[in-house]
Formats: C-alpha cells, structure tokens, sequence
C-alpha cells in the first residue's frame, strides 16, 4: 500500500530540507535570543525563611545548592494526598538523572521539590529508579508562593491565578476534563486535590549568602525539559497525539495502575 504522506525524489527531498535549514536556524537563533532574555531579568532577594526536609535532614533554600552557586527547582506534581507521582512529570524526571551530573560539574545543582512528605517521595523515586535529589516543601510556602500549589479556597474562590494569569487552564476548567480526571485517578485522588498541585521550575541563585529568584517557567514551558517531546518533534509522525497515551515507565504494557 503507497503512502498517503508526500513523496519525491531525494533531489526534492534536499531542496526542501535546505528551507526546512533556513527555519531551523532562524529558530536556533531565535531561541538564542530568549536565552539571553531569560538571563537579562532583574533578580528577586528572597528574605524568607523556607524550610524542606531531605535526605540530609532539614535544609534551608540556599542548603539546595549543595556548594553551588545555581539552583533548579523543578516543581514536581506529587501533592500531600497523592499515592504516586504525576505520570507527565515523571516522564520529565526520566531525564533528570544523566544531565544532572553534567550539571553539577557546571555549578549547577538540580533537584525535584514537591509538596508530599519525604518518605513518599523517596519511596516513588526507588520505585522509579531515580537518584536525583528530592526535597519536600511539605508545610512550607514555598510552593504557594512561587505558584505551582492552591488551597482549595482559592478553587473555590475562582482565584488560582498560574502561568502568571487567571483562569485559562484545563485544570480550572469546570467539569475537570478527562484527561485530569485520568492523570487524577492514576495518581489516587480527585481531579480537584490533583489540580491543587501543577508543573514548573523556578531557578535561583546564590551570591554572598544571598538566594535571588531568577526565573520560573510554567505549563508548555516545561516542554523545553521534556526529553521525549524534543524527540518526538524529530521523528517522522510527530507527536502524533489523540489524547494522553503515555504511563510511567514501569506501567507500559500493562494497564494504568489507579494506586
């Protein structure tokens, strides 16, 4: 059976690709430009007082950077109710084990902060087979305030306001729509104590004693993290997606655990 997709010769096929170069990159140095955006804003001192729990005991913010002079956080979705971690963030975390080293060997540390109790978060992360730093924030601020965490006031209040606006995102939408009550189910709760909870990461810095908030990215600005998306935009269908159809990596090729 002859593909539907378009076909030529490999003569039509170069011709094209050196447009496709052009855009490529356009896009590259565009991406640069950001870059160099994203490095230009003004830094934030952080004044107060976080507290998380750790393998090492308890630690202040600027304890995270581990004797370096830079921090990612990524805000990873496993709230205090949850039995297992967000299935989207943990195919972001996949990844973080083989950069992490490299970034650490570049004054950069890198750690997963999540509002669950510690025991729990190590306990998915065994199971997962990481060995990334995690952090527990849980009966801290610092998830509400860097804007990954709500109460349930503030859904019922109408007032979540993440990815610096109101509103607007599937996990406000009244009734939760199917892939939230999914990815809810799937983590052992409820689409509204799952949405309580969303994807980010904040970058901090630390000079003289002083931990300055840098940047923080939100929603599809965690793609540029997620390895397999990077990939899948380079493969021949594309992400190719008709609703969600990935798992965790130990649940392919047997159905979704809702525990």
């Amino acid at each position: 059976m002859a593909t539907t997709h378009l076909s030529g010769t490999r003569e039509e096929w170069l011709a094209a690709r050196l447009d496709l170069l052009k855009a490529e990159k356009e896009l590259t140095r565009r991406s640069d430009e950001v870059a160099r955006q994203r490095q230009a804003l003004p830094w934030v001192r952080i004044d107060k007082a976080y507290r998380f729990e750790t393998e090492q005991g308890s630690a202040s913010l600027a304890d995270l950077f581990a004797g370096r002079s830079q921090l990612l956080v990524y805000h990873f979705m496993f709230g205090p109710d949850y039995k297992a971690g967000c299935p989207s963030c943990s195919s972001i975390a996949d990844g973080f084990d083989g950069v992490a080293v490299h970034l650490a060997n570049h004054d950069v540390t890198l750690l997963a902060v999540s509002r669950a109790p510690l025991a729990k978060l190590l306990e998915y992360r065994s199971r997962m087979g990481w060995t990334f730093p995690w952090a527990s924030s849980h009966g801290s601020d610092f998830n509400f305030d860097f804007n990954v965490s709500f109460t349930d006031a503030q859904q019922r209040e109408d007032s979540v306001e993440y990815n610096f606006q109101r509103g607007g995102h599937a996990m406000d939408a009244t009734p939760s729509p199917p892939p939230v009550v999914e990815f809810a189910a799937n983590c052992g709760t409820d689409a509204l104590t799952y949405s309580r909870d969303r994807p980010g990461m904040s970058a901090f810095v630390l000079e003289d004693g002083v931990v300055y908030h840098t940047y923080s990215t939100y929603a599809r600005g965690v793609d540029g993290v997620w390895g397999m998306y990077q990939w899948l935009d380079r493969a021949p269908k594309g992400r190719n997606e008709t609703g969600v159809w990935w798992r965790r990596h130990d649940e392919y090729g047997r159905r979704q655990a809702t525990s």
